[in-house]
């Protein structure tokens, strides 16, 4: 299970009936002026008071943009979705950063090759020593662009 999820991409995530309450609790304090939408100024406000921080521009700019037209704002169904998949994202990331955690025994905030074979031993002990290597390469080589 530990490791199946590993790579997974973030999968479909319901929220508690409490938890879409509350969401819909924020959209409706957030319009102001009770038009069934909010602006983009009133969505950055719900964000904030949902997950603790400020859109930038250009998440706020992405939001707008994927707004229909003929609307005044983000209607109540695009922002529950809207919230639903950074929800999602949000704990996908979680979950990678525990497991990177659970693996990076000595909290230096980065694997060695050797770390990496402990972790895959202990989660997937029939996996090659070959695939593993191949696996630690293509990652290596892969957050080494990222720099």
């Amino acid at each position: 299970m530990f490791f199946s999820q590993a790579g997974a991409r973030p999968r479909m995530w319901e929220a508690s009936p409490s938890e879409h309450k509350k969401w819909v609790e924020v959209f409706k304090a957030c319009d102001e002026e009770n038009k069934g939408c909010l602006s983009r100024e009133n969505f950055k406000v719900a964000v904030v008071m949902l997950f603790g921080y400020k859109p930038s521009k250009i998440e706020a700019d992405a939001v707008m943009s994927s707004v229909d037209p003929n609307t005044s704002g983000i209607l109540l169904k695009e922002f529950l979705d809207i919230v639903r998949k950074k929800k999602e994202a949000q704990l996908y990331w979680n979950e990678i950063r525990h497991i990177f955690t659970a693996f990076d025994r000595h909290y230096r905030g980065y694997l060695t090759l050797e770390d990496f074979k402990k972790a895959f031993k202990q989660v997937a002990p029939k996996l090659s020593e070959r695939i593993i290597l191949e696996v630690f390469s293509t990652w290596d080589l892969s957050s080494s662009t990222r720099e």
